[in-house]
């Protein structure tokens, strides 16, 4: 997805259904697109289950609301943010809205933003239910937001008699771990991407492709399977021809990939 820094976001947190382990990783993410202009988390603070909230919050600058449990089995936290949402919107100060849950309740939430022209970026653990990501124009998993990026590790070689400039050392590509699996129907949607954006030569921008993909399907994130690049992920995959094209600016190149034996 296109990255514009010019957003105002407004960062809405159900403290019930995700886990505060990452609360940094989260909002360094949602720097990616926008400035975060209110930064709000809803819970009954009485509870113990989210104790482990009250020490992050002061940390990150983030804003807690209390909402009592009024019903025994009853979730009064959602209610309590989606009518901050609909207030935040009315009020004209945001561009978007970051939704922090694994809850389809804010499904209608969602949806009700995007159609009032907001921005909505979810996120949310792999158990989110698919409704509430199809109401998200991005839904990010926070899982691999707490792995780490693609690395360079220095391994030592097998001991040898010492030489002279001998190189002693080598690298290895260190992937973060996937928690999706590449598989058919992956590279079904890619290549059903590049052929709908493709020029008269089958060749696709990739940076289009990127948003195109994310379109079709919300939660499409390269770092999925493990490659912190959509590139990397498409080389991986060996199907497809990469081209990268001087830009005529210094050490800016644009890459176009397009599907192996696509006709000429």
């Amino acid at each position: 997805m296109e990255i514009t820094k010019e957003l105002r976001l407004a960062v809405l947190i159900d403290a019930d259904n995700v886990p505060y382990s990452n609360i940094k990783g989260m909002l360094e993410e949602m720097t990616k697109y926008g400035t975060l202009t209110f930064k709000r988390i809803y819970a009954d603070w009485t509870k113990p289950t989210v104790s482990g909230w009250k020490k992050v919050l002061l940390e990150n600058a983030i804003a807690p609301t209390q909402q009592y449990s009024y019903t025994s089995g009853k979730n009064s936290t959602d209610s309590a943010m989606i009518i901050d949402a609909m207030d935040i919107l009315y009020s004209g100060k945001v561009d978007g809205f970051c939704l922090v849950s694994s809850d389809s309740d804010f499904t209608r939430l969602g949806t009700r933003l995007r159609e009032a022209g907001m921005k909505v970026f979810g996120f949310g653990e792999k158990k989110t239910p698919v409704s509430f990501i199809a109401a998200c124009d991005k839904f990010i998993y926070i899982e691999i937001l707490s792995a780490p990026e693609e690395k360079i590790e220095t391994v030592k070689s097998p001991s040898r008699p010492a030489q002279k400039n001998a190189i002693t050392k080598s690298q290895v590509v260190v992937s973060a771990p996937s928690i999706l699996k590449v598989d058919r129907e992956l590279i079904k949607l890619i290549k059903a991407s590049i052929n709908d954006i493709a020029d008269e030569n089958g060749w696709a921008f990739l940076g289009d492709l990127g948003n195109f993909l994310i379109k079709k399907q919300p939660n499409f994130d390269s770092r999925n399977y493990g490659f912190s690049k959509l590139l990397s992920l498409i080389k991986s995959i060996g199907q497809f021809e990469i081209d990268e094209r001087e830009t005529g600016k210094k050490n800016i190149r644009h890459v176009y990939v397009r599907t192996l034996n696509a006709e000429r």
